[in-house]
């Protein structure tokens, strides 16, 4: 992890101003969804980006399955849980 030199106070209402340079590094937007991750006394903000999100968790995570060109993104836990429902239907039919 890198620090940035840079420091917000939160408001009354919880919120904190992104700075304009870290947003424009990271292509954040208006509106943009950030993703919120904790890691013992740590938080971590990152873009969210539905196209990499599991269908059935949300969850980006780096060994994410994509299939059909990237429109279908499943989670690798979930994969393995399918597959094995999938096995057990296609077993019952023969």
């Amino acid at each position: 992890m890198r620090a940035t030199g840079v420091t917000r106070k939160v408001d009354p209402l919880g919120r904190i101003v992104l700075p304009s340079e870290l947003r424009k590094v990271y292509e954040i937007n208006e509106n943009d969804k950030l993703e919120i991750f904790t890691n013992e006394d740590t938080i971590i903000l990152r873009k969210f980006r539905k196209e990499q999100a599991c269908i059935f968790t949300g969850d980006i995570l780096p060994n994410n399955f994509h299939f059909s060109r990237g429109k279908i993104v499943i989670n690798q836990e979930i994969a393995k849980e399918l597959l094995l429902e999938l096995k057990s239907h296609f077993n019952k039919e023969n």
